[in-house]
C-alpha cells in the first residue's frame, strides 16, 4: 500500500510538470486540483481514500473517452448539418446523449435484454449477486437486473408521456393567453397562480389519495401540477412575440387566432420550449420516482426505480449497495438530460465560445 501511495503522488506530480511545461492550462488546473484534494484526503483518510479517488478518476476518464468516441462516431455517420452541430458539442453533451440513447435502448428492448420477467421470482429473498442474478435479488427473490431494465421502460416512459401532456396543455394555454389577452389572459393567469400556490408534492399526495394510484391517474395528476409552470414560460416568451409588427400585420390581414398561434408565435419560441421540455422532464421524472418511493406512484408488481429503492431500503442497514443502484439510475438520467439541455440552451442563445 505504501508503494501505491508513492507511485500515486509521483504520477500526479509528474503529470502536473508535463502539463505546465507544455502550457496545457486546463489539464494543469485539473491535475493540480486533484493533487491537492488527494493530499488532504490522504492525510485524513489514509491510503484507502486514495484508492477510491483513483477508481473515481478512472471512471471519469473512461466516461470522457467513451463520450469522445461516441461524438466522433456521430460526426462520421450524421449528415453534414448534424455533423457540424456535433463538432461544437462538449463532451458533457455527448455523454448525456450516450446515456439517453442507452436508456432508450433498454426501455424499448427490455424483454430481450432482461434475462427474467418483470415480476418473475427466480431466487431467494435478498439473494447476493451471482452468475444467474447479476445484481442479486430483491425482497421477494426477483432479479434486480431484470427489474432495473423494465424500470427504464416504466419510469422513463410514464415520465415522458406525463411531460408531453403537461407541455401540450401548458403551452397551448400560454399561447392562447398571450395571443388573446384581456379577460382570457386574466382568468388563465389567476387559475395558474392558484395551482402554483399549493406545494406540488403535498397536492399530488392529496389528489392521488382521493382519485387512486392507477397509472392514468398518476399521469393526469402530475401533468396537472406541472402544466402551470410551462404556462408561465410559454406566456412570457409568447408575450414578447405578439407585440411584434409582423403579428400586428397578420391581425390586420384578418388571420385567425389559431393561425397566429401555430404559424407566427409558436415557430419563434421553439428553442426555449424545447429546452424547457428537457428540464421539465427531469422534474417530472423525479416527482414520479418520489411518489413511487412513498407508495403512491407506480404500483407493484410493476417495476419502478422509486419503488425499488423503497423495497430494498432495509439492506442499507447491512452495508449493501443494492438500494443505491436504482437511485443511481435515476440520478444518472437526470444529469444526462441536464447536460443535453445546457447544450441546447447554449445553441439557442447564440453565444460563442
Amino acid at each position: 500500500m505504501i508503494s501505491f501511495v508513492i507511485i500515486y503522488y509521483a504520477f500526479l506530480i509528474l503529470a502536473c510538470c508535463v502539463a505546465a511545461y507544455y502550457k496545457y492550462r486546463t489539464a494543469l488546473l485539473i491535475l493540480f486540483t486533484l493533487l491537492c484534494v488527494s493530499l488532504i484526503s490522504g492525510l485524513l483518510g489514509g491510503a484507502d481514500v486514495l484508492v477510491n479517488i483513483t477508481i473515481f478518476v478512472a471512471l471519469l476518464a473512461a466516461a470522457a473517452g467513451l463520450s469522445y468516441s461516441f461524438r466522433e462516431s456521430l460526426i462520421q455517420v450524421l449528415p453534414p448539418e448534424g455533423a457540424k452541430l456535433m463538432r461544437t458539442a462538449p463532451l458533457t453533451a455527448a455523454f448525456g446523449l450516450l446515456v439517453i440513447i442507452a436508456y432508450i435502448i433498454a426501455a424499448v428492448f427490455a424483454p430481450v435484454i432482461a434475462p427474467f420477467g418483470e415480476a418473475e421470482v427466480v431466487g431467494s429473498s435478498f439473494a447476493p449477486p451471482d452468475d444467474v442474478m447479476l445484481l442479486g435479488g430483491d425482497q421477494l427473490g426477483r432479479d434486480l437486473f431484470s427489474r432495473l431494465i423494465y424500470g427504464a421502460r416504466n419510469t422513463v416512459g410514464i415520465a415522458l408521456l406525463t411531460t408531453a401532456i403537461a407541455f401540450i396543455v401548458g403551452t397551448l394555454a400560454g399561447l392562447v393567453a398571450a395571443s388573446m389577452g384581456g379577460w382570457v389572459d386574466q382568468v388563465l393567469g389567476r387559475i395558474v397562480d392558484t395551482l402554483m400556490a399549493i406545494p406540488q408534492l403535498i397536492f399530488a399526495l392529496l389528489l392521488l389519495t382521493i382519485v387512486g394510484t392507477s397509472v392514468i391517474n398518476l399521469i393526469l395528476v402530475i401533468a396537472l401540477l406541472y402544466s402551470p409552470l410551462i404556462f408561465r414560460l410559454a406566456r412570457a416568451v409568447a408575450g414578447n412575440i405578439v407585440v411584434m409588427d409582423y403579428i400586428e400585420a397578420a391581425r390586420l390581414r384578418g388571420e385567425s387566432t389559431w393561425y397566429l398561434i401555430t404559424q407566427e408565435v409558436l415557430a419563434n419560441i421553439t428553442a426555449p420550449l424545447a429546452a424547457e421540455f428537457g428540464l421539465r422532464f427531469c422534474f417530472v421524472f423525479l416527482a414520479i420516482s418520489a411518489l413511487s418511493f412513498l407508495g403512491l406512484g407506480i404500483q407493484p408488481p410493476t417495476a419502478d426505480w422509486g419503488s425499488m429503492v423503497r423495497e430494498n431500503a432495509t439492506l442499507i442497514s447491512f452495508g449493501a449497495t443494492t438500494p443505491l443502484i436504482p437511485a443511481a439510475a435515476i440520478a444518472l438520467l437526470t444529469v444526462a438530460v441536464n447536460f443535453v439541455v445546457d447544450w441546447m440552451l447554449h445553441i439557442s442563445s447564440g453565444l460563442k465560445e
